[in-house]
């Protein structure tokens, strides 16, 4: 058991990890799997964590619940799978990414390359996994750590696209112009529960503003709005059909206002009442722009119906003037009402921010040269130059500040911008019956959060918004023709290759006759070794010959001897000339290096295959021999090049055993690295004298040519539309949380692997479990996912575990140091009684509860020392005693302590199968 080297350990923590290494020297955890399960199967799913970050508290909670019930269910009698997995994509890895390599803006990334930054981020995914494997067994918990899915592997996106098309054809999915929240800083649009877990309170600041009535000069409509830069946007100006509103005049101007409003907007100002009107009688009344650089322009669309007055459902008198300025690219009402009306379309912000220069050009907006609408940390001060050119144009009514709540980015704190933009959605207010109904299917503890917090979400269900403007994610399998006439969906990686653009060539694999090598079984990788083949050999060239299609264009030709004469044999058979014999390095013999030169082959197989099968790819026989890997890059090479310089030609290729085998793994398997070790050592090696013809498609890849459907390499892909004409992808990649949500499926690779397996024992859970805010998290995407595929909830039992605060009572904070380290509550107190603190506390009932030193402490001293004194009493005297005679005793105290041992047992087991963990708990410190 690697732990770590604290010399100030206690005996606690000592004998803890006694334990942990007898369970990890005699695989107790496999063994427990491995039983007899008379119950048959228990599924249990366990969500992803970042390895990007350290584990703590947060972690630790949770992980214990999903211990404890796996652990009760295998003592029952249940099998229980326990599989890890890491998060890999999204924002999180992005920002980190970012800092380390000092980018500011999705530019900055574009410029120092999407291929360079998306391997940065593939590396920086598991840089604390060592950490992880450390800490998660050492808190004691059995959980395979060994083989985890990973939301970054080819076989996971793959089952992420085949999910996206089956919703897909449903018509569950849609791509929609509509306004989002969006992160200037990162360029890319959030979903609605993303937006929920950042909302801040800010001190911002609003204005009242005069909009000037064309044709009664001097009189104005007030507006009330807390986005001044929006204001260059505006377009229409809205009023309630019926509410009231008043014409006042003070100092010599009049204003229209509502009724209800009235004193609070002219608070300090004398005012007198010239009429009252309803908002229809201020239809159609056009105003003049605050500013009017658009209202000037000749390309905008719909002018005609701009800068006048419109009525709206949305608009109150709850407060403002009770006129809504209306900027269609910056609001949904907005944009709906511009929709509804056609009114001129204007968008004077690029998505990262910063004015657009058509705008900030202009003499009255050449002050917003380079400034960004909204900062971190600084959210007034475009708004504050937009109040100020207002007022010196004599536009400005009033401003004033004010705190609110503002929503920002949950991952990099930018404040959000209400932007209209394209996005794709999956459309969950089309099945939000059907989700309601599985929720009240499904036992939530704490009950309340069900039908609560998480039953008020689903009433309140919208789209969601599942597609980002970003780089490192499982790029949305979507392709489009120039003029967006056709859209190409793709299910699996084998249907995009059977769409992609392609050579049309024919390929043929030979496997040269037999050489005096082969007969003798050594191994011959020199090209100045002489090996010709044998007489058989030259009898099955001529053979080969008459196997290949009459009119074969062209043969390439490893440079081996034995090679070289089949090729020459089959020339003259088949009446070829010398240009069509071509020769190349690339499919040479595999070198097993000058140590195995001239052993035997079957010897050096042996050695290659009692490698761990992480290292088998890399292995190499020794210092001056090829790897597989190395082997397969160059093969790889090979065919990419000649399928990019050849069309539709049949191409026969005379090489060895090894090589075929490599081509025929990457037809079939695109060079996944986890197929790598059953591939090349259960499946045999081409006889000589045997053909191939292999299907083979360029599939996306790195620089080593395995499959990766990563961008860029995904976004080279052209696609051919039903009329022949190239589509390209569209550049976006899934939300984070679409991965999170796939993972019932995408960690077993279903469809396409386990399929018999996963309905009948994986699908749906038996149990789940995570923190309060996963409720509009992975709780409610699974919920999402499961519904949308299978009409049912993909879990049966969840536990939502609430938030562990400081001592304090404020969150745990690293930069406040307001908890104890981790490491050290472990090497003092020891793993137990942490999780026995956290099980008995509101903590397994969704609440917030503080973490206490004394706490843990109690629970130490009182319930684990308690049991080791009992274990130590019961060493001393268990040769004295039998349970017979303890059973059967008719002493008070004995019957007393048989019967505290029932409500024990009792107590526990109903309550774990109930999943009421604290309660199973309070039996143990009673």
């Amino acid at each position: 058991m690697n732990t770590n080297n604290n010399p100030n350990k206690s005996i606690t923590a000592l004998k803890e990890e006694h334990i942990l290494s007898f369970w990890e020297e005699n695989d107790i955890f496999k063994k427990s799997l491995l039983k007899d399960s008379p119950l048959g199967e228990f599924v249990f799913y366990d969500g992803p964590p970042f390895a990007t970050g350290l584990p703590h508290y947060g972690h630790l909670l949770p992980g214990t619940v999903k211990d404890i019930i796996p652990r009760f269910k295998t003592m029952q009698g249940y099998h229980v799978d326990r599989k890890w997995g890491w998060d890999c994509h999204g924002l999180p890895i992005e920002n980190l990414i970012e800092k380390e390599l000092g980018l500011e803006t999705k530019k900055d990334i574009e410029e120092y390359g999407i291929e360079k930054f998306n391997e940065a981020a593939r590396d920086s995914v598991l840089r604390y996994e060592q950490e992880w494997k450390q800490y998660v067994p050492r808190s004691g918990r059995w959980v395979d750590m060994e083989n985890p899915y990973m939301s970054m592997n080819a076989s996971y996106m793959e089952t992420g696209w085949w999910i996206f098309h089956q919703l897909h054809t449903k018509g569950l999915t849609s791509e929609g112009f509509k306004a989002m929240h969006l992160c200037p800083r990162c360029e890319t649009t959030l979903a609605n529960f993303e937006v929920n877990q950042g909302y801040e309170d800010v001190t911002d600041i609003s204005a009242t503003v005069k909009f000037q009535l064309i044709d009664e000069p001097g009189t104005y409509v007030l507006a009330w709005t807390t986005t001044p830069w929006t204001l260059p946007g505006n377009v229409a100006l809205a009023v309630g059909n019926e509410i009231e509103y008043l014409k006042v005049q003070s100092d010599n101007e009049y204003y229209y206002v509502a009724k209800e409003l009235t004193e609070k907007v002219f608070e300090g100002k004398e005012y007198t009442i010239i009429e009252t009107v309803t908002g229809a009688d201020l239809v159609g009344k056009k105003y003049q722009p605050v500013f009017n650089y658009y209202q000037q322009q000749d390309d905008i669309e719909n002018k005609e119906n701009g800068w006048q007055v419109y009525t709206a459902d949305f608009v109150t008198t709850e407060e403002g003037t009770g006129i809504v300025h209306i900027a269609p690219a910056f609001g949904s009402d907005d944009l709906e009402l511009g929709k509804h009306h056609k009114l001129p379309f204007v968008q004077h912000i690029f998505k990262n921010g910063t004015f657009k220069d058509d705008f900030a050009n202009t003499a009255e907006g050449n002050s917003f040269n380079g400034m960004t609408v909204k900062k971190k940390g600084d959210l007034m001060s475009t708004d504050i130059e937009i109040i100020k050119i207002l007022a010196h144009a004599g536009n400005l009514f009033s401003k004033k500040k004010l705190v609110h709540s503002y929503p920002h980015c949950w991952r990099c704190g930018t404040p959000l911008l209400n932007y209209a933009t394209t996005s794709w959605y999956i459309n969950v207010p089309d099945i939000k019956d059907q989700l309601i109904k599985n929720n009240n299917e499904v036992n939530w503890v704490p009950e309340h959060i069900g039908e609560g917090r998480f039953g008020k979400w689903l009433d309140g269900a919208r789209e969601w918004a599942v597609s980002r403007s970003r780089f490192w994610g499982t790029p949305l399998p979507v392709w489009k023709n120039t003029d967006e006439s056709e859209t190409f969906v793709a299910s699996s990686i084998a249907d995009l290759l059977d769409h992609v653009q392609s050579s049309g060539n024919t390929y043929y694999g030979l496997r040269h006759g037999q050489s005096e090598s082969n007969v003798s079984g050594v191994i011959n990788a020199r090209i100045d070794t002489h090996n010709p083949l044998t007489e058989l050999g030259r009898k099955q060239g001529k053979e080969e010959a008459h196997k290949l299609p009459k009119d074969i264009d062209y043969i390439f030709v490893s440079p081996m001897q034995r090679t070289k004469e089949t090729a020459e044999i089959i020339k003259n058979e088949l009446g070829l000339s010398d240009d069509q014999i071509i020769v190349d390095e690339r499919i040479r013999e595999r070198s097993a290096g000058d140590e195995w030169e001239g052993k035997l082959w079957i010897d050096a197989h042996k050695q290659e295959e009692s490698q761990p099968s992480k290292d088998f790819w890399r292995y190499q026989l020794c210092d001056t021999a090829e790897s597989l890997e190395s082997v397969y890059r160059r093969t790889m090479e090979f065919m990419f090049d000649i399928e990019s310089r050849y069309q539709n030609k049949k191409i026969a290729i005379i090489s060895h055993g090894g090589i075929l085998k490599t081509i025929e793994f990457a037809v079939l398997h695109h060079g996944d690295l986890t197929k790598v070790h059953e591939f090349y050592c259960k499946k045999a090696i081409p006889a000589n004298a045997t053909m191939l013809e292999f299907g083979f498609k360029p599939f996306p890849h790195n620089k080593n040519y395995v499959l990766d459907l990563h961008r860029p390499y995904i976004d080279e892909v052209n696609v051919i539309s039903k009329n022949g004409e190239v589509m390209k992808r569209i550049e976006d990649v899934f939300d984070v949380w679409y991965d999170s949500g796939s993972m019932p499926y995408a960690q077993i690779h279903y469809p396409f692997e386990n399929k018999e397996e996963f309905l009948e024992k994986r699908f749906p859970a038996d149990f789940i479990a995570e923190g309060l805010d996963q409720t509009r998290g992975w709780f409610y995407l699974l919920l999402v996912l499961g519904t949308a595929l299978f009409e049912k909830s993909p879990f049966k039992n969840v536990v939502v575990n609430g938030l562990v605060l400081a001592e304090d009572g404020r969150k745990m904070s690293k930069s406040l140091k307001n908890y104890p380290d981790m490491n050290l509550m472990l090497d003092s107190v020891g793993a137990d009684a942490l999780r026995l603190f956290l099980i008995n506390s509101p903590l397994v009932r969704g609440e917030e509860h503080s973490f206490s030193e004394k706490g843990v402490q109690e629970a130490s001293s009182k319930v684990m020392g308690r049991l080791r004194n009992i274990l130590a009493l019961y060493t001393t005297y268990r040769n004295e005693i039998t349970h017979a005679e303890i059973k059967d005793s008719s002493n008070i105290l004995d019957q007393w302590i048989l019967g505290r041992l029932a409500e024990l047992h009792t107590g526990v087991h109903e309550n774990l199968e109930f999943y009421e963990l604290d309660k199973a708990a309070r039996f143990i410190f009673d």
